[in-house]
């Protein structure tokens, strides 16, 4: 399939000789003067790769372009022709957007085999991403609950935007899954997504794993390294666990918010970072400043937006639906056998509250796949230790009632009436009361 090239160039000299070349080889190609008309063809066409030749001011209005460009069209790759080469300019070029840059002079081939490898490579990662994002989102998205509407357009909203959110709820809720779905609907999508478990990192390593460090900085160092925080430059990093950083890793991580630099271990210069921050916790971080436990500057910084995950006891009706999923995903995983939960294995999952959330639901289920148990798994088929932990269904409100009837009959409303000895009117006016979501 024949790749579309964009040429963005003041003047038509060098860039008129890169267009020729492309097109013998095998590009379709298209130019622009200026970035308007630039975001005009963009708007219009799309293309896979643009390519900024040098410009009459220099390679800073270059990358003036890219970061414009960028900010348009997020997922096109860019390529600058440059006749100069620096480490700053290479930073400056990676801090506005742009994937590859060449130095002039080059061969010919050379940069029709640079061209089409760095469209090779954006098609490549774009796949792998659109994958990993559509297996990830679905995950964190799963629930026709009103709680889940409400949470999807929540987090598309803040997704778009560059703010640091703070993510809180129950262990095994998804905060994880809530941060990539952020990240992955943001502006910083083609860029890293890094995640850092506030939890695992000791005092004595922190700044060399966020910061990095140079050679020699400590006994051990036999390398450069770069930081954790110098790789997400550009993307999102995700502070899971925030309520178990440590003092001295508070006091640290505010400075970054404040300032935006970090500093290398053995280094006096400080580097500037791009990044937004997306943190999570199960904890109470209120109670914990209270405690003098938690940094209140820090709170603010982090508590921007907030985002709160419900626990699966408050969206029982997404049970059913969590249920299916699980069951598909670990037959593909384990090439079956189980079909379906029985009505009575059902019952008994809808009246467990689920202290663990999903986390604990997907482990349940697991265990039964892991058991190779029938094609349907009645009470008698779950381990003793889920009959232990699982408690007998008890008589129920009556929402619970209602979705357990409705699941047990496949949401069939009919059924679901004749089974709870309701009409059918009656029926619908408790689904409107409880705010059950219909499938």
């Amino acid at each position: 399939m024949t790749s579309n090239v964009m040429i963005v160039e003041q003047t038509r000299g060098v860039g008129q000789h890169l267009g020729t070349v492309l097109a013998d080889g095998g590009f379709r190609v298209q130019y622009a003067s200026d970035i308007r008309s630039a975001c005009a063809v963009l708007h219009k066409n799309g293309m896979d790769l643009v390519v900024l030749g040098p410009s009459t001011v220099g390679p800073a209005n270059s990358l003036e372009f890219a970061k414009q460009i960028r900010n348009i069209c997020a997922g096109t790759p860019l390529l600058l022709v440059t006749d100069r080469s620096s480490e700053e300019l290479a930073i400056s070029a990676l801090r506005s957007g742009i994937s590859e840059y060449v130095k002039a002079p080059f061969e010919d081939q050379y940069f029709i085999t640079t061209v089409d490898n760095c469209i090779s490579s954006h098609k490549k990662h774009t796949q792998i991403r659109v994958a990993t994002q559509s297996v990830e989102t679905r995950l964190t998205m799963i629930g026709s609950s009103a709680v889940m509407r409400e949470l999807r357009e929540r987090l598309a909203r803040l997704g778009s935007s560059d703010t640091n959110v703070l993510i809180t709820g129950e262990t095994g809720t998804g905060k994880e899954l809530a941060a990539t779905c952020l990240h992955s609907s943001s502006r910083r999508r083609n860029r890293p997504l890094l995640t850092i478990n506030c939890a695992a990192i000791p005092d004595t390593l922190f700044e060399s794993e966020l910061f990095g460090h140079e050679r020699g900085a400590f006994t051990g160092a036999q390398e450069r390294r770069k930081g954790k925080l110098q790789w997400a430059d550009g993307g999102t990093i995700f502070l899971d666990e925030i309520g178990d950083l440590s003092g001295y890793g508070q006091a640290k991580m505010l400075r970054i918010l404040e300032d935006g630099e970090i500093q290398r271990l053995g280094k006096d210069e400080t580097t500037a970072v791009d990044i937004r921050v997306i943190a999570a916790t199960n904890k109470p971080l209120e109670q914990l400043i209270k405690d003098r436990q938690f940094r209140s500057d820090l709170y603010f910084r982090l508590n921007v937006a907030r985002v709160q995950l419900p626990a699966l006891r408050e969206r029982k009706e997404d049970l059913p639906e969590l249920i299916d999923y699980y069951v598909d995903y670990f037959n593909r995983r384990f090439g079956g056998p189980v079909k379906r939960l029985s009505d009575e294995a059902l019952n008994y999952f809808m009246a467990h509250d689920w202290p663990g959330n999903v986390r604990e639901l997907k482990n349940c289920l697991e265990t039964i796949f892991a058991e190779a148990l029938g094609a349907h798994t009645s009470v008698a088929s779950l381990t003793p230790e889920m009959k232990q932990r699982f408690n007998p269904p008890q008589p129920c409100d009556e929402r619970t009632q209602l979705i357990a009837a409705l699941a047990e009959t496949n949401w069939n409303k009919s059924k679901a009436a004749d089974k709870l000895n309701w009409s059918r009117m009656t029926l619908y006016r408790k689904i409107a009361r409880y705010h059950v979501a219909a499938r």
